[in-house]
């Protein structure tokens, strides 16, 4: 597994371009993309649908890891245990039911 700067930073290196040639198609400059594939800056999510479209990958896979490297980073930010993820998943798992129902509504 890795991260998602480090994800970005294999398929710069697969398509041969550099950091620069990379970031334009979406408006980011070389130092950017540095601190980007280095974790110390996040890929911007509004780009996300043209990074992958780009790359020829999966949106939603995409964004997927995306956002699990949010709640890792979140999660080692307040010191949390792994036990924080099984209970994000059962969470996920209630709101959804739960928003399932309030859709069955019927006015």
């Amino acid at each position: 597994m890795t991260t998602f700067g480090e994800f970005i930073r294999d398929e710069r290196n697969k398509k041969g371009l550099n950091q620069s040639d990379f970031g334009q198609p979406f408006g980011i400059i070389m130092t950017d993309i540095s601190k980007i594939e280095n974790g110390r800056k996040r890929f911007p999510f509004d780009k996300l649908k043209q990074l992958a479209a780009y790359l020829d990958k999966n949106y939603t896979e995409l964004k997927d890891l995306y956002v699990a490297e949010k709640l890792v980073i979140e999660a080692h930010k307040y010191k949390c245990t792994d036990t924080v993820f099984a209970v994000a998943k059962n969470q996920s798992k209630y709101l959804k039911s739960k928003l399932v129902k309030q859709a069955k509504l019927k006015f």
